[in-house]
């Protein structure tokens, strides 16, 4: 009898350090893609400045990389990622072509406005920085909360 009650005990304890090391994965997923998008909007930050200063070069290489990243955004959202402070709705699971499209419109915009920049267009470096901003706005606003979810 006492070895079926350790037995028990044993299975308990191995499945509550599953669940934990499952909720700390989970949270290492979160804190990675929150770093890599605050990158991002870091990136579409000093493009706007260097754009303003006619920084072309930084405004090229800013803008490639966020075409680059574009690339790996569905990446940082692995399915069930939710556990944790968040604010990304799942929504994004539930319409997963739509969020990998909008992934795709960020990277085609970034790479629009690299050309723009590389060409030292105003205008199509004005219209690019717009691009951009639309794309990470019509991807923010259906996927992502405006408060973090606990």
């Amino acid at each position: 009898m006492h070895q079926v009650k350790f037995l028990w005990v044993g299975l308990l304890v191995l499945l509550s350090l599953f669940i934990a090391s499952e909720l700390f994965a989970q949270a290492d997923v979160i804190e990675k893609r929150q770093k890599f998008m605050k990158a991002n909007g870091a990136d579409a930050k000093a493009v706007k400045k260097a754009a303003e200063e006619k920084n072309y070069a930084t405004v090229e290489a800013k803008a490639k990389d966020l075409m680059g990243n574009s690339e790996k955004i569905p990446g940082l959202f692995p399915q069930g990622s939710t556990a944790g402070k968040t604010k990304a709705k799942a929504e994004i699971w539930d319409k997963w072509d739509d969020f990998t499209k909008g992934a795709s419109k960020l990277g085609k915009a970034a790479g629009g406005l690299a050309g723009a920049a590389a060409a030292k267009d105003d205008a199509k470096v004005e219209a690019g920085i717009k691009a951009v901003s639309g794309a990470c706005g019509d991807c923010h606003k259906p996927f992502r909360a405006e408060k973090y979810s606990e």
